[in-house]
């Protein structure tokens, strides 16, 4: 890949307007992987400038033309997956299994779901004599994040294509080189030049320049909610919409008749995986308060198995996270836990035992923790659960339901009614039974501050388009 320096605008590789650039660093060896560009605002008014003309005509596209033309772009991502791959394990240190399984193919799960979606979307409905039309919105500005950086991306990117609109897209610098190859993939698949438009740049310079621009109609954003809620009031005052999924701090319930030494197990590995860095990780597991001390055993058990390392050895099940300063809060936020007088059953503070370089934490466990500690209500974004107990059912899911963030949450029981039942009483926008997996034709999004918009399959679609009335549209003709 020879773009680390270029930006994608207008069907067109071209350089940046200033000449800021940024190291990426790999977080398993703390070297540099490469080298970008960083871009400022006269960058992004050419990339809305190419966006808005391209939208003139990618509008009018048919449904046929879309479907044409997101079976090239799958085609051309699946020939993509290693280097996907191998770019998503550099830039945020996830395990070389781990992004060949699912952080790169995330990217055709969500294609194949807004292709699917796409072939029987109701763009029109009749409501007596008025035809209601769903359209494209405009031009969408992208904001995506590092820990799933290709997940992200391709669940914003594909439905703004299949709907027909155009858009720019401003990744994690962080994490941007997976978005590079993205580009690459796109243009090889013909998507038209001004459709889709890539700019690097840092939240306030070009994400902020996106927020405020009054040629964007809407921006998509995935990240913390302090940086949603700055996305947002920059959009304020161009009235665009704004889209927003944001963090978590989910609620694991294990109701007392499950088997514990199964669930324990699942709720472990499910808050470790991707090194803690997922917005609906069940990083809260609520047991009963009776089964506390049994919990807290297998747990450690569980842990212990959790081997830190490097992204390519075989035995690896976690890697580092993704930087430096995501490192030093995480170390914050476990001192915090310790302070607390929370008890530490496994991991602490430091690199695990061995490990001298790279942004590696402890895999880490606190039980006895109660829900006001701030390591219960802080979003920690790594390898951290903390287990808090409960008395019944009724107090579970007010403990659940106790929390600034509202995106996932989890119930296992052996009776699945019962699990339902609770399930509803949770104020989240998902919820697995007994430990269901994703469905990326279902919507993804939360409530209160984990945001307010859906992504994923035809639901995904909705906050790219605007509806229409045209009154009087099916009146006979004399």
């Amino acid at each position: 890949m020879s773009h680390y320096t270029e930006f994608f605008i207008n069907g067109q590789w071209v350089k940046p307007k200033g000449e800021q650039t940024l190291d990426v660093i790999n977080p398993a060896n703390e070297e540099v992987a490469a080298t970008i560009a960083l871009g400022n605002k006269e960058d992004v008014d050419l990339a809305v400038e190419a966006a808005r003309k391209a939208f003139e005509t990618y509008s009018q596209t048919s449904r046929e033309e879309r479907i044409a033309l997101l079976e090239k772009v799958l085609a051309v991502m699946t020939k993509r997956q290693p280097d996907l791959a191998k770019a998503i394990s550099i830039e945020m240190g996830a395990p070389a299994k781990l992004a060949k399984t699912a952080q790169a193919p995330s990217g055709i799960g969500h294609f194949s779901a807004a292709l699917d979606a796409l072939k029987e979307f109701k763009f029109e409905e009749e409501i007596g004599t008025t035809l209601v039309v769903k359209e494209p919105i405009g031009v969408c500005g992208l904001i995506t994040p590092w820990n799933w950086p290709m997940n992200q991306m391709a669940c914003k990117v594909a439905p703004a294509l299949a709907t027909g609109c155009t858009m720019v897209l401003k990744p994690s610098e962080v994490a941007p080189l997976s978005a590079l190859i993205l580009a690459e993939i796109l243009e090889e698949a013909g998507v038209p030049p001004g459709v889709f438009n890539l700019v690097n740049g840092d939240g306030p310079t070009v994400g902020a320049a996106m927020s405020s621009h009054p040629g964007i109609d809407m921006m998509s954003f995935t990240g913390s909610t302090g940086a949603g809620r700055q996305v947002m009031k920059s959009g304020a005052d161009t009235i665009k919409r704004v889209a927003l999924e944001l963090g978590g701090k989910s609620a694991n319930i294990l109701l007392d008749d499950v088997n514990f030494e199964k669930m324990v197990g699942h709720a472990v590995m499910s808050c470790m995986n991707n090194s803690g860095q997922s917005c609906n990780a069940p990083t809260r597991l609520l047991v009963p308060n009776s089964r506390m001390e049994e919990v807290a055993e297998i747990a450690k058990a569980v842990a212990a198995k959790v081997k830190a390392g490097d992204p390519d050895a075989e035995d690896t099940v976690i890697g580092p996270v993704v930087s430096k300063a995501q490192w030093s809060k995480i170390q914050g936020l476990i001192q915090d836990g310790i302070a607390e007088n929370a008890k530490l059953i496994v991991g602490g503070p430091d690199r695990p035992e061995g490990l001298t370089k790279g942004y590696y934490v402890k895999p880490t466990i606190f039980s006895h923790v109660t829900n006001d500690m701030t390591i219960a209500r802080e979003e920690v974004f790594g390898p951290v659960l903390v287990i808090i107990g409960y008395e019944n059912d009724d107090e579970a899911v007010r403990i659940a339901n106790d929390t600034n963030y509202g995106l996932s949450g989890y119930v296992s029981s052996a009776n699945l009614d019962r699990a339902r039942n609770v399930a509803r009483r949770i104020r989240t926008g998902m919820v697995h039974l007994n430990g269901a997996p994703l469905d990326n034709k279902a919507p993804f999004g939360g409530y209160k501050e984990s945001g307010n918009g859906r992504e994923w399959g035809h639901y995904g679609f909705e906050d790219f388009l605007e509806v229409k009335s045209i009154y009087g549209y099916n009146v006979k003709q004399a």
